[in-house]
Parts: C-alpha cells; structure tokens; sequence
C-alpha cells in the first residue's frame, strides 16, 4: 500500500472531532486493507507492533531535528527555529520537504511495507554509531516523502499523529465496515482485542465477517491481558447495594496491579498498563516457583511493599520506582521488599476461567497458591452480607495501612479491559483523581529552570481535555519523594512545544491528586477546575487512556452539588 494512501487518511481523519464521522473514514480505509498490509492497522494508532510489545519507535524531537536537516538539506538551526515558531516538529517537516535544497536527492514512491521496514529497526539498535543508524533509517523515509507524508512520518517517529483516534475508534470502525456496525459484533471484537491486545490478529478474523471466528479467540499465557477495573462507591452500604448480599470483601492495597503468566518453567510478570516487568522481579518468580501449584495459570495480583525490619507496609509510590528500574535489581529487592497478594484467576492448566464466577476463582486460589507472609500471600478476604462485620473490615484494612476495601459481587465474571459495576473499592472520603500531565510552566527563583507547576487533563474518548493545574505535594530536591527536578527531567524528552515558560507535553505521565473539590469553569476545556489540588504520586503502572474520565468528572460534580447543605 502507499504510505500516501494512509497519510490521506489521517489528514481526513484529523480534520473533523466528530466520532461518528472519524468512524466512517475508519471504516472505509480498513475495507481496502489487504492481507499483506495488515500491520497498517498498527501505524492507525502511531505503534508497529502489538501493543503488549515491549518494542517502541521511541524517537526524541532532537533525533528527529537532525533527520529532517538531513533529508532536506535545511540548516539544524532552521529546523529548531521553524519548531518553535509552529510547536509541530511534523508541520515543520511538511514545510521542509516542499522546498528540498538537496538537488541530489531522489523521489520514491513511499509504501507502508518500507515504513515499517525501517521503523521496526529503530528499537533494536544498541551501542556505538546507534544514532547516526537510526537518522539513516529515517532519512531514507523521508528524502522519499512528500510534504504529508513527511508530516505524519515525523509524528508517528515521535509518537503524537493527533488523528484523535484510540483503539475504541478502530474496534467501531471494524464493526461499521464488516458488519454494519451490529452491536454485537463490536461486543465481540472488543472482547477478542481484550483477549489479544492484538488489533492486527483481530483484524484477520473480521475481514471473514464471521462472529463465530471472533468467539474462537482465546487467552494465551504469555502475552499480556487488559486488567478489569473497580468503579467507587462512598459506603458499605452502597457496595452491598449495589454487588448483593452475601459479597466478597477485600483489602484494597496500596500497590501496583501485577499480572502473573505461568506455562511450564516461563513465568513472566505484567504491569496493568501491559508492561513486561519480569526481571525487575526476580524474587516474585522464585515466589511462584515454590508457592503456586499449576502447569499453566494467569494470576492476577496486587504487589505491596514493606519495610523489611519493621514488616510495616510501605506507600505505592515508595515502590514505585521498582517498576522502571532496569538496574540495580539485587540491591532494590533488598531495599524496597514487595509482597504479591493473589486475588483473582482467569486461566488453569489450558483452561480460560473468564466465564465462571468469582466465588469459584477465588476458591481455586486457596487450593492452589500457598500463603508465605511478606512473600505470596491470598489477598485478605471475607465473604458476608453483615454491615457491622464489613464495617469492622474495613477498618482493620486502613488499620493495616491499606487503602480500603473490594466488594465483589460472588457470581461475577472476569471482563478484561473493562471498569465494572459488580466490582466497587471503597476509600476513606479523600477526593482523589488519576490524571495526565499535557503541559506546565518554568518556574522562577529557586525552581528556576525546573517545571514547577504542572498542567492536568482528564479523557474524554479519543481526546484529553484540561481540568487545572497542580505545583503541591513535590519535593525541592530528589529524595524522599517526588521532586520538581525528577518529574522534569523525566517530562523533557515529552515536551512538543515551548513558548516563552510555558510548554505543552505528549500525555504520558500520569499521576494522582487529590483536591477540594470540582468548582465549573471556561478556563479549562473540560469546563471544570479542580480546587486547591494536591500531587499525591506517579503512576507508571498506568496508561494515559486508563485515567479519569470527563463523564467521571461529571458524576462527582454531580454528588458534590447533592452533599451542599445551601444552594
């Protein structure tokens, strides 16, 4: 296929916010995808792989300066000038390649099969002369370019194509295409991609238009499943309420989600945001190895950390750094001890457990996984419909510095990728969100050249929408928490667009905050503003499309407006 084709296609695509008519678009452009090119379906989201691979484009704006330079003959200067006059490294790209100084350079016709050729070299690049490779890899692409092409090259190189689409629109535009948009269909090719993380694989068997082929998907140990997710309820008696009685009652630890894949002697480890954190855990291995009975299984975990003199439980964000770190790992399990709390299975010895209820998982993690405290342990769990005992639970749990409690409704069933109902956390009454950084300011005086007050937006289906500001709740300097200079080194390599102090970021990282509350507001695009919000903590174990939402956003807004005593 020719790259142009795909690049029209974005154009298109970013041209209009409206979903229905994104979809359309989508739809029009997978039904002339042939069997060879199936992997466009990747490049539709900015990626070249499945996106449980580890393997990333991972191209810096710097990396990307140079190449351009390169491939059109334009001074580096000029380049970094343009940048910063249009804050869109790729429309400087478009505006480049119309005008090549380079009489050498030659034309070729671009194709989808070369992009990905070369784009799928870039990770595997390691040691000496690796930068001067990858610019000859993405200088070839682009002296073969034309001005759009170019321009969703360069933003697929550093990961923003800002087309406004995410998995949702694709799975919407699988359904409108190949089966008329029937909701059942788009049911099912949700739940095959929860099953893969697959969009390439799962496009395969909708091309048949079969639904009994999606039906056949399985889940496969090894390759990393979505996690379900708890919506929130105020009360205990809310929970009840809504799960029933009797319930599952759980701790709900202040950790990180951990998803535990056993075939044979392979144990690999998986964060919930798809990760592959193996050997950052070795001693989580040794765990499973010694304490869980089974030739196959997919557990599913939260990871706690403890102080290893005391025994006293630790903040997620005290572990945290765990998660990314890729060195050091010997002296870290020593330091920052992590205990694995079981408490749900979804796949025995080749068989998927998704189907069956919850009070039959959570029995089988009792026969098969032995406790072992501060190693492996079940996640703390009673089964009641008493109030006074599920109250006296939940207090031993913050007793036990845990966030609250789980209420799980017994017969349940296990939804990969999906937030619900039948499950519900309960936390003492601190408004909290998860939301993603897209922007900040330099601060002055002693946070001089330092990000010091940070941007905030929430999702709102394909897009992030701003919500407010935050600069509390970080350190001066690193140690002992987060501080201004750690999160900006870790925001720079982010950063799309300066203009005097301010700049905006690529949303990545997500972080957690706590406020006053949710007052309306114009100044921000979601229409509301955060009072007085405080940081709290980082969330690598967290996407950017697995935040708050803006309908969650409302929904609080609303309960706030019910709880005033006046007006």
């Amino acid at each position: 296929m020719r790259y142009l084709k795909l690049a029209e296609t974005y154009e298109s695509l970013s041209s209009t916010t409206r979903r229905l008519e994104k979809i359309k678009i989508l739809s029009n452009f997978l039904t002339g995808i042939s069997e060879s090119d199936r992997e466009v379906i990747y490049l539709l989201l900015g990626q070249i792989y499945p996106e449980y691979d580890a393997r990333k484009i991972g191209i810096s704006n710097q990396l990307a300066i140079k190449a351009i330079s390169k491939a059109t003959g334009t001074e580096k200067e000029q380049v970094v000038k343009e940048w910063k006059t249009s804050g869109d490294i790729g429309r400087v790209a478009e505006k480049l390649t119309k005008n090549k100084k380079q009489s050498t350079l030659q034309n070729h016709i671009l194709t989808t099969e070369k992009v990905l050729e070369n784009l799928k070299k870039l990770p595997g690049l390691e040691g000496k002369g690796t930068v001067d490779k990858k610019i000859s890899l993405i200088t070839e692409l682009l002296t073969s370019a034309s001005p759009i092409e170019a321009l969703y090259l360069v933003r697929t190189l550093i990961g923003d194509l800002r087309i406004g689409i995410q998995e949702s629109t694709i799975r919407e535009s699988m359904a409108s295409a190949f089966f008329k948009g029937d909701k059942e269909s788009s049911k099912e090719i949700q739940e095959a991609i929860d099953k893969t993380n697959d969009l390439a694989r799962v496009f395969d068997l909708v091309k048949m238009g079969k639904i009994k082929e999606l039906k056949k998907v399985k889940l496969e140990v090894g390759k990393p499943v979505k996690v379900m997710l708890a919506k929130k309820a105020k009360t205990i008696k809310e929970g009840f309420e809504a799960v029933g009685k009797p319930c599952a009652i759980e701790y709900k630890y202040d950790g990180f989600r951990l998803v535990i894949h056993k075939k044979g002697d392979q144990i690999n480890l998986f964060t919930r945001h798809l990760e592959n954190v193996t050997k950052q855990f070795p001693e989580v291995i040794e765990y499973i190895k010694k304490y869980a009975k089974g030739d196959s299984f997919i557990l599913d975990s939260e990871a706690v950390g403890f102080d290893n003199k005391t025994k006293e439980y630790k903040q997620f964000q005290s572990v945290s750094q765990r998660i990314k770190r890729k060195y050091d790992i010997e002296k870290l399990q020593k330091e920052l001890p992590v205990e694995v709390n079981i408490f749900d299975i979804i796949y025995y010895n080749g068989k998927s457990l998704l189907k069956e209820p919850f009070e039959k998982r959570t029995e089988l993690i009792k026969k098969i996984v032995t406790n072992h405290p501060y190693k492996i342990i079940h996640a703390k769990q009673i089964i009641t419909g008493d109030e006074k005992k599920a109250e006296e639970f939940y207090k031993k749990a913050l007793k036990d510095r845990q966030e609250g409690v789980m209420m799980k409704r017994l017969s349940s069933e296990y939804n990969p990728g999906s937030r619900v109902g039948f499950m519900l956390k309960i936390k003492p009454e601190e408004r909290d969100f998860d939301l993603v950084i897209t922007g900040g300011e330099y601060g002055t005086g002693k946070r001089s050249g330092w990000i010091s007050s940070f941007i905030l937006s929430c999702k709102d289906k394909d897009k992030f929408l701003e919500i407010g500001k935050v600069g509390t709740g970080f350190k001066e300097k690193e140690g002992g928490g987060v501080s201004f200079d750690e999160l900006t080194k870790e925001l720079f390599p982010l950063i799309t667009e300066e203009k005097g102090k301010s700049v905006k970021i690529k949303p990545k990282i997500v972080v957690s905050v706590t406020y006053q509350e949710i007052q309306k507001s114009p100044t921000y695009s979601s229409g509301f503003a955060l009072r007085f919000p405080r940081f709290t903590a980082t969330r690598p174990d967290r996407s950017p499309f697995d935040i708050t939402s803006l309908n969650e956003i409302e929904e609080e807004f609303e309960k706030q407006r019910r709880n005033w005593r006046y007006g």
